[in-house]
């Protein structure tokens, strides 16, 4: 007899069974997804990058596209990968279940055609009458009785069995080449990304090559840029200080803090803002992160550090520049040889757009998410468009990847 305990193992080993399987199912989506995301991310780079080759793209820039492809392409090739795994997994699970399934169902065919023969010969009324007749007693005339009625039940439910095992096998067969299709496709995929990735980094070994004969003169060209980036840095923060004096002299507070004093208003934006961390909309509608936020050694010269206080998003040009969520412009700055920049207030968080060619709105304009604020500028010498995005806490800049959904 089954006790408690045993009812309670064969309970907790099949949701144990069940789980795995549901665990299995959602990795193998996961892996898919992401894998279509990386299609898609090399198809963005590939028109984009067919959009300058009107006209020369600097070194530096050629080298930054280089590197951000060769890291998808091997992101691509390890996901395909693992998916290949995952299927790999499966065939073998398969493969034992059909061995499995034929012998099972050998031995039921087998034992199905044993009692396809005695029930053969005993099959006519006369010899179950006679089983029945010969009972000593009537007790063991039913009984008799019982046994004849649940032998043929027994021999119609060893057909169904028979029949559901034999769907079930053929289910498992189908599956099986469904599996090894796929598996042989991805294999395919994956030897067109490795050709891919090869001629890649061929053209940015030659890249590299022609660039190390003029080093230094490169190596003037990124301090100066970086020298750029830090004169803008320096003006956003001005400008951040300044607001953050008008909002504390508004409510009485010393104008020398380094936060803002937030009405009640403005902190269900902020608080809002936050609640919405990892889903904002890009600033852009189509493009690919060519520079990450954070410190990081130059891909030309590693001994130089490129400091970036957010990201560089590659698009196509006349790209419209959305707001990534509701608030106020708090400045509208043009500097010298620079492109206009946007910045719009969210509480105390601040979303920085730099590299305008044209710019919708003023200082003091109210505006809502995924609102057209302007436009982004296009290099004539390179033909590239690349907006500059950036989000702040205060003075305190944050990774955007944190923030924009799936950056």
């Amino acid at each position: 007899m089954t006790s408690n305990r045993d009812i309670f193992r064969i309970i907790v080993f099949a949701a144990l069974i069940l789980s795995t399987f549901a665990f299995s199912q959602n990795r193998k989506q996961e892996l898919e997804t992401r894998r279509q995301e990386l299609r898609r991310e090399i198809q963005k780079i590939s028109e984009l990058q067919a959009e300058t080759k009107s006209k020369a793209q600097s070194e530096l820039s050629l080298i930054e596209d280089f590197n951000y492809k060769i890291t998808v392409l091997n992101n691509l090739i390890k996901i395909t990968n693992q998916q290949a795994n995952y299927l790999t997994r499966e065939i073998n699970a398969n493969q034992k279940k059909i061995t499995s399934l034929r012998a099972e169902l050998k031995q039921l065919k087998e034992d199905y055609a044993a009692m396809v023969v005695k029930s053969y010969k005993s099959k006519n009324k006369q010899s179950k009458v006679m089983f029945l007749l010969s009972s000593t007693d009537f007790k063991q005339a039913y009984k008799r009785l019982q046994y004849i009625k649940q032998y043929a039940n027994h021999q119609k439910q060893q057909g169904e069995t028979i029949k559901a095992k034999t769907v079930e096998l053929q289910n498992t067969n189908q599956d099986l080449l469904k599996q090894r299709e796929e598996k042989e496709r991805l294999i395919s995929e994956n030897r067109v990304t490795q050709r891919t990735l090869e001629a890649t980094k061929k053209q940015h070994e030659s890249l590299m090559q022609s660039i190390k004969k003029n080093m230094s003169r490169y190596t003037a060209q990124i301090k100066a840029k970086q020298q750029e980036a830090d004169r803008i840095d320096r003006e956003i923060e001005k400008i951040i200080k300044a607001a953050i004096a008008r909002s504390n002299k508004r409510v009485g507070k010393s104008e020398s803090s380094t936060s803002f004093a937030l009405t009640a208003e403005e902190k269900i934006l902020a608080s809002n803002f936050v609640a919405n961390k990892g889903k904002l909309p890009w600033p852009v509608e189509k493009g690919y992160v060519k520079l990450r936020y954070g410190n990081q050694p130059h891909p030309i010269n590693r001994s130089l550090t490129i400091k970036s206080n957010g990201v560089r998003i590659a698009t196509e040009k006349g790209a419209q520049v959305r707001t990534v969520f509701s608030g106020e412009v708090i400045g509208v700055i043009t500097l010298k040889n620079v492109n206009p920049l946007v910045m719009v207030r969210h509480g105390n968080y601040i979303t920085t757009y730099k590299n305008l060619s044209k710019v919708y709105v003023k200082e003091g304009d109210k505006v809502n998410t995924k609102q057209v604020i302007g436009e982004v500028a296009t290099n004539r010498a390179t033909n590239e468009s690349v907006l500059s995005f950036v989000v702040s806490k205060e003075s305190d800049t944050q990774d955007p990847a944190a923030w924009i959904y799936k950056m």
